[in-house]
């Protein structure tokens, strides 16, 4: 009997609660309260305070999943954004607008539910938690793999700036700016280079969107510093020693190039020969940027026609000895190349063209034999092709010779500098693997740093030209070159004083 008695009460006051709204119409209903277990739990303590008859729109505002409170007035939400942009954002960022923060949103819902107004509480909590974004450009960079780094910029415009200004490290300005215009940069009149073309190797995509305040850049030299380095804080500094030269730090440090270390101290350094003060401090580690600029350039050269030496009998002449008929004189070629650079590094080189300009003379050596004595002609040529002199003659203190490299064959053959006789091949702690050769006329050259140990036996007869070994960077060797010098009685030569085209 009294589980029929409490059946019959509850569905009397089911009865109550659907029909007596109805009877009553909908402003006497608003006089029931509801229970507070039946609202949704808020950060923010917001009681529901009435039911109605009819459904009506409410806003529930949520941040990390979690209900703050719901907003009573959606345009006094609206208002109150506007007023945060204008008061705390405008200055820093301007052409932007406020909305609300990344895992905040507000969602809308159906209810019969009225609850008390705390719009200002809940506008307060959002301000004193910074729970704002601001609209920004986005900057996505992806390759074939898919989108691996973003960032955010208060404009399209400063990104554009910033790669620009990154851009210049690695081609004139001027190019640059024409390049951009479609247009194409001056043809070559004369010996140097041109750029043709400048690419980014990897995509980048902008789009506008929404980021907290202190996640986006506003200024050239903070998107510049993340184009350069990326997310890469850490740097290595080197402390200029008297007599250094711009190549000379370079050297020193991972063998970087003379136009590298301009690079990356451009706030200091604007010429590669420019004079450094000792006790200056300068960055020595290279760029670590999230994409490749790629120049092509064409570069016309001023190469050698290496003249030949022609042996002929002569029966006149006693078996052993020489007799030089003609002196030899190099020529000369105009040489186009078209090379490729990816972040300020030469990486590659074709040859495209080439015009002789000075055909050359032979030289004529008559001889008893036909066995090519080992004296040498007292002139020189490269010890190895395409060579761009990384460090010269004094470019770091102690450095008594020149540092060769072959600019598209980093590992490329050593020749013999001139006629002669190996008199060394050996290895030590500082320039590695070496042989030097004895012209037999006074003067002797030395070739260090080869990658393995030259085939030559001491003694061996070499022609001027003849392969001794390959380029290499055993001893203390950062990069691959040829350490080179020359003697003369005993006394140590600069190559680029008198005896090579440098």
């Amino acid at each position: 009997m009294k589980r029929i008695l409490i059946v019959i009460g509850c569905l009397a006051a089911a009865v109550l609660i659907v029909v007596l709204p109805r009877l009553l119409g909908a402003s006497e209903a608003s006089v029931f309260s509801v229970p507070d277990q039946e609202a949704e739990v808020s950060l923010l303590k917001q009681p529901a305070r009435s039911m109605s008859r009819d459904s009506h729109d409410i806003y529930k505002l949520y941040s990390s999943g979690e209900l703050v409170g719901v907003v009573s007035d959606r345009q006094a939400l609206d208002a109150f954004l506007r007023e945060v942009y204008r008061t705390e954002y405008q200055a820093d960022y301007p052409d932007s607008e406020v909305a609300l923060g990344t895992d905040v949103y507000l969602t809308q819902e159906q209810s019969y539910l009225t609850y008390e107004d705390i719009d200002e509480k809940i506008f307060e909590y959002l301000r004193e938690n910074h729970l704002f974004t601001l609209k920004c450009t986005g900057v996505e960079f992806s390759d074939d793999k898919g989108v691996y780094a973003e960032i955010y910029v208060s404009s399209e415009d400063l990104f554009n700036r910033a790669i620009n200004s990154y851009m210049t490290c690695f081609i004139n300005p001027e190019e640059l700016a024409l390049l951009n215009r479609g247009d194409s940069t001056p043809p070559l009149k004369t010996y140097g280079s041109r750029s043709v073309g400048i690419t980014v190797s990897q995509n980048i995509t902008m789009k506008e969107t929404y980021a907290a305040p202190q996640e986006i850049r506003t200024d050239e030299a903070s998107v510049l510093d993340y184009l350069e380095y990326g997310d890469n804080q850490n740097r290595e500094y080197y402390t200029v020693q008297k007599y250094d030269t711009v190549a000379g730090v370079g050297s020193k440090n991972h063998g970087l190039s003379a136009t590298q270390i301009m690079n990356i101290n451009r706030d200091k350094i604007t010429s590669v020969d420019q004079i450094l003060p000792e006790g200056e401090e300068l960055c020595v580690t290279y760029f670590t940027s999230p994409i490749d600029i790629i120049v092509t350039k064409e570069t016309m050269k001023k190469e050698p026609i290496v003249a030949e030496t022609i042996y002929q009998t002569d029966s006149s002449i006693r078996e052993g000895e020489t007799v030089r008929t003609q002196i030899g004189v190099d020529g000369s070629k105009n040489a186009l190349y078209t090379e490729r650079w990816i972040n300020g590094v030469l990486v590659g080189g074709t040859l495209t063209s080439s015009v002789d300009t000075l055909q050359p003379v032979n030289e004529i050596i008559s001889v008893g034999t036909f066995v090519i004595p080992g004296v040498g002609t007292g002139t020189f040529r490269w010890p190895v092709d395409n060579p761009t002199v990384t460090c010269h003659w004094g470019c770091y203190w102690g450095h008594r010779a020149i540092d060769i490299q072959n600019a598209y064959d980093h590992y490329g053959n050593i020749y013999a500098a001139d006629r002669g006789v190996v008199e060394e091949n050996s290895y030590n702690g500082v320039n590695g693997n070496y042989v030097i050769i004895n012209h037999n006329n006074g003067y002797e050259t030395y070739y260090g740093h080869m990658n393995m140990r030259s085939p030559l036996q001491v003694g061996d007869i070499v022609d001027k030209g003849d392969i001794i070994g390959q380029i290499g960077m055993t001893g203390a060797a950062t990069g691959p070159h040829t350490h080179f010098f020359i003697m003369y009685e005993g006394t140590r030569y600069d190559p680029c004083n008198g005896f090579l085209p440098c």
